[in-house]
């Protein structure tokens, strides 16, 4: 008699327990998302702060790692919600089956039109070469793989930067492509896993210029009061990212994504973007953008391939890179 009713007073204290947890809700994003002077920890306080729940940002590496990881999990991930995608992803991560929809109506700051049910967008940016105030300027692709400027770029089969610069030589030269890529392969001194680890090198001097976006300048601009860093502007227009983040459809707390994705398109959100993840909000606040933002390069044209043509391409521009960095 004594072992039943330890036995049901242990269950109607775990039961007790279980009624008393605080829900959890854990994002999949990019290493620098989550950094201590990344967007995380500001939009994790700024969350917690209403949602009575334990918010937890896990960090896999730059934005293609993160479908890659989430693939590799399928059905068994840990992710309630992806961020950090882009839509050079997402037909990929749509086509996987693991995505629900986001059900978020928000009017968009965005400089092209959005629709999608599944894939609700964040912030928004051009990709360019960063360099410093007064350096050699190349304005093309082409004119910069004529010199002898040392760049360092993101790798795409794990960057999300890597990748758009394969689609932006990809929507500039088509066919021509892989020349250009054969004609800028000696002026890469290295290819990084990230963005984290390309910018570190860059700023470190190991290189003229990096892949990032032409926001990059505003960070030393606003946070370090430095004006000698610039994006070059490029004639042939620049290939935009437009980041976004999805709910996995076998989420254990679809409520609370929900709350989450509604959350991301909320002031209290977006405010925090432009100084910590260094990017265009998805949808600008009553304030504005920042002091700083208007001194930024913006591109005489934007490039962007669909969703669907960008997953078309791919394979093509990614074996294309890989022989001319293989010579």
């Amino acid at each position: 008699m004594r072992n039943h009713l330890i036995s049901v007073a242990g269950l109607c204290l775990v039961a007790s327990g279980a009624l008393g947890e605080t829900p959890v809700l854990t994002v999949y994003t990019y290493d620098s998302f989550v950094s201590e002077w990344g967007p995380g920890p500001a939009i994790e306080a700024a969350f917690e702060a209403q949602c009575g729940c334990d918010l937890r940002f896990v960090g896999h590496g730059d934005g293609a790692a993160l479908l890659a990881r989430v693939l590799l999990e399928g059905a068994r991930t840990e992710a309630d919600i992806v961020l950090g995608l882009d839509t050079n992803l997402t037909d990929a991560a749509r086509a996987t089956g693991l995505f629900a929809p986001h059900g978020v109506t928000a009017a968009l700051d965005l400089p092209i039109a959005w629709e999608d049910a599944e894939f609700l967008p964040y912030d928004w940016g051009w990709f360019a070469f960063v360099g410093r105030a007064g350096g050699e300027a190349p304005a093309s692709l082409a004119a910069l793989a004529a010199t002898d400027l040392k760049i360092v770029i993101q790798d795409p089969r794990s960057s999300t930067p890597g990748l758009g610069l394969l689609m932006w030589v990809k929507a500039t030269y088509g066919q021509g492509a892989g020349a250009l890529w054969a004609a800028l392969a000696d002026n890469i001194v290295t290819v990084t896993p990230g963005w984290s680890e390309a910018y570190g090198l860059f700023l470190e001097g190991e290189a003229d210029l990096v892949l990032s976006y032409t926001t990059s300048p505003a960070y030393h601009l606003i946070a370090e009061e430095d004006a000698g860093y610039v994006a070059l502007p490029f004639d042939e227009g620049h290939y935009l990212q437009v980041e976004v983040a999805g709910i996995v459809a076998g989420t254990e707390v679809p409520d609370l994504a929900a709350d989450f994705m509604a959350f991301m398109v909320s002031d209290a959100f977006q405010s925090v973007i432009p100084t910590t993840n260094w990017m265009y909000p998805a949808v600008v606040g009553p304030e504005g953008l920042p002091a700083g933002f208007d001194t930024l390069v913006t591109p005489a044209q934007s490039l962007l391939f669909s969703a669907p043509e960008a997953a078309a391409i791919r394979d093509e521009a990614l074996a294309e890179w890989r022989a001319a960095l293989s010579q």
